[in-house]
C-alpha cells in the first residue's frame, strides 16, 4: 500500500462517518498531515480519476477511487488483525498504520491465510472504533 492508498482509505472512512464528502481539514487531522499536504494529494488523487474535489464541500471518491479504498482497508485490516490477534501487540494500531505503507499485497495475502479473514472484509471494519470487528479483543473509540 503506498501513501495515495492510505489517503484514499481515509477519505472513504471519513465519508462513511459522515455521510458525506471528506473535509480537507478532516483528512489532514486523521492523517496527522498539514491541510497543505492533503489538498496536494487530493488534487493528484484527482487528476488520477480516483477523486472529485469542490471547493469547500470537500473530497468524494469516485467508483475506482471506491474499490481502490477498499482494497487498502482490507490490507489494514489484515495486518491490524495479524498484529493484534497472532502477535498480541499492544499498540497494534499505531504499529498498523507504520506497517500499511510498506505493505504490499503478496506480504497481506500471505498473512489473511494466517488470519482467515471474514469474507465480509472490509466491512467489518468500525471507523469509529478505528478497529476491525473481527479483533479478538474489545476497542474503544481512540482518544484524539
Amino acid at each position: 500500500m503506498n501513501t495515495a492508498d492510505q489517503y484514499l482509505k481515509t477519505i472513504y472512512l471519513i465519508q462513511e462517518m459522515e455521510d458525506g464528502p471528506a473535509s480537507t481539514g478532516s483528512l489532514a487531522d486523521m492523517l496527522d498531515v498539514s491541510p497543505a499536504s492533503a489538498n496536494e494529494m487530493i488534487g493528484k488523487l484527482e487528476s488520477r480519476g480516483l477523486a472529485d474535489h469542490e471547493k469547500y464541500k470537500g473530497v468524494r471518491l469516485t467508483k475506482e477511487g471506491i474499490v481502490r479504498a477498499r482494497d487498502a482497508l482490507q490490507t489494514y485490516c489484515i495486518i491490524e488483525r495479524f498484529l493484534a490477534n497472532v502477535l498480541d501487540v499492544e499498540d497494534f494500531r499505531g504499529e498498523a498504520r507504520e506497517l500499511e505503507a510498506v505493505i504490499d499485497d503478496t506480504v497481506a495475502d500471505r498473512l489473511d491465510t494466517i488470519i482467515n479473514r471474514n469474507p465480509n472484509c472490509p466491512d467489518c471494519f468500525d471507523a469509529e472504533t478505528d478497529a476491525c470487528a473481527e479483533l479478538d479483543i474489545e476497542c474503544e473509540k481512540p482518544a484524539d
